[in-house]
C-alpha cells in the first residue's frame, strides 16, 4: 500500500477595489490549497476558506483529516471520504472541516485522474468535446466605480459583448428602491434574449421582508423576468426558503453554503428551492457533489453550481441538470482563485460556454510565483 502524503498551503490574494455584498466587505480572498501524492502521481485540490480563516482549514487538514487519508489507498476515494468524516464527528460535522475534507477530496478526484491519465470529466463518464453553459456573474457594490445603477449597466454590457446571455448580479446592499433601480437597469441591458438571476447573500431577515423584496424586483425585471432569487434567507431557514418559494413567482435558489447530502436532502424534501447550487468546494468535494447532483436530477431540480468553474465545468460535463456554471472574468477582479494558476490553464470561456481542454485531472497548475508571493506563511 502506497502511503498518501498530503501538503497544505494557505494563499490570501487581496481584491484590489473596494468591494462588497450585502452582507460583508471583500478586501482579500483566503484560499486552502492541498496537494495529495503517491509514487504515481499527485493531484491538487483547493477551497475557498473566506476573507479569512484559511490557516483554520488547513490546521484542521494537518491536524484532523491529513493522518487519516496518509492510512488510506488513494484510489479508494469513497473510503477515506468516509473516514474523514467519521473522524470530524466531535469537531463539528461542518464548516471549516467540511471545507479543508472538499480540497482533500477534490485531489484525490484529480490525483485519480491524472493517474488514468483523463481529463476528470472523462474519469466521471463525461466528454470535454461538448461546451458547458455558463453565466456571467458579477453586479457587486463598488461605490468608487461610479452610480450603482450606471455600473450595473456597463458590466452587463461588457459581458454581452463576451457572448454571455444570461447574468447575476447582487441585491440586498441597498434601500430595496435603489436595488430595484439597478434589476431594472440591468434588466434593460440584458434585452429579450437573456436571463437574469438576483444574489442576495441571506440578506432578509424574515420570508415577509424576502417577498417584498421579491415582488419588488420582479416588477422592476418587467417582461424579462427573473431567473431566480438566491439566498434570500440565511441558509439555515430552510422552513423559511420553502415559505418562501410558495409564496413568489420567481424561483428560489440557494444551496452554496449548505454541506453534505444530509442538509441538501432536508432541502429537497422541504420543497425550499426549485434550483440547488452545491459548491464541490463547500459541500465535501467531487465525491458529496456528484451525490447531491444524481438526487436533485431524481427529483427534478436544476442545479447550478456556486463558483470554482474551472472544476465545476468538468462535473457539469458529466451529469445530467446542470442549468449553467458561474463565471467571473478575471477583469473583474471578484473570483481571483485564476491568479494563481498559469495563464494556459485558466479555463476557457467563450461564447457564454467553457471549453474544456484534454489535460488529465482538472488540468489546472500553479504558478508557483504567484502562489509564493500571496502565500501566509
Amino acid at each position: 500500500m502506497s502511503r498518501v502524503e498530503v501538503r497544505t498551503r494557505v494563499v490570501e490574494v487581496p481584491v484590489r477595489r473596494r468591494t462588497r455584498i450585502s452582507t460583508r466587505v471583500l478586501a482579500q480572498r483566503q484560499y486552502l490549497l492541498v496537494d495529495v501524492s503517491t509514487p504515481e502521481g499527485t493531484g491538487t485540490g483547493y477551497a475557498y476558506a473566506g476573507t479569512t480563516g484559511g490557516r483554520l482549514l488547513a490546521a484542521a487538514v494537518e491536524e484532523v483529516l491529513g493522518p487519516v487519508v496518509s492510512l488510506g489507498m488513494a484510489d479508494s476515494i469513497e473510503e477515506i471520504w468516509a473516514r474523514m468524516y467519521q473522524e470530524s464527528l466531535l469537531l463539528g460535522r461542518r464548516g471549516a472541516l467540511l471545507r479543508a475534507m472538499s480540497a482533500i477530496d477534490i485531489a484525490l478526484w484529480d490525483r485519480h485522474a491524472k493517474v488514468c491519465g483523463v481529463p476528470l470529466a472523462v474519469l466521471l463518464g463525461g466528454s470535454v468535446g461538448k461546451p458547458v453553459p455558463a453565466y456571467a456573474s458579477g453586479g457587486y457594490y463598488r461605490p468608487d466605480d461610479g452610480p450603482f445603477e450606471q455600473v450595473v449597466v456597463d458590466e452587463v454590457v461588457a459581458d454581452r459583448k463576451a457572448g454571455f446571455k444570461d447574468h447575476k448580479i447582487k441585491v440586498g446592499g441597498l434601500p430595496l428602491d435603489d436595488d430595484a433601480t439597478r434589476v431594472a437597469a440591468a434588466a434593460g441591458a440584458i434585452g429579450g434574449d437573456g436571463r437574469l438571476a438576483l444574489d442576495a447573500n441571506n440578506a432578509y431577515t424574515s420570508v415577509e421582508e424576502a417577498a417584498r423584496a421579491a415582488r419588488a424586483f420582479e416588477r422592476a425585471a418587467g417582461e424579462l423576468g427573473l431567473w431566480w432569487f438566491e439566498e434570500p434567507l440565511p441558509p439555515d431557514d430552510v422552513a423559511g426558503h420553502a415559505r418562501l418559494a410558495r409564496t413568489i413567482e420567481t424561483p428560489v435558489a440557494t444551496g452554496e453554503i449548505h454541506q453534505t447530502r444530509w442538509e441538501f436532502a432536508q432541502l429537497i424534501e422541504e420543497r425550499a428551492a426549485a434550483v440547488l447550487q452545491p459548491d464541490a468546494g463547500v459541500i465535501g468535494g467531487v465525491s458529496e457533489w456528484l451525490r447531491v447532483a444524481h438526487a436533485a436530477s431524481a427529483f427534478g431540480l436544476g442545479i447550478a453550481p456556486h463558483w470554482h468553474a474551472n472544476l465545476h465545468a468538468h462535473l457539469a460535463a458529466a451529469v445530467t441538470g446542470v442549468i449553467a456554471v458561474e463565471h467571473f472574468s478575471l477583469e473583474k477582479d471578484i473570483y481571483n482563485f485564476e491568479l494563481l494558476l498559469t495563464e494556459d490553464t485558466r479555463l476557457d470561456v467563450r461564447d457564454g460556454a467553457a471549453h474544456l481542454s484534454g489535460r488529465p485531472g482538472i488540468g489546472i497548475e500553479y504558478d508557483e510565483a504567484a502562489v509564493r508571493r500571496y502565500e501566509l506563511r
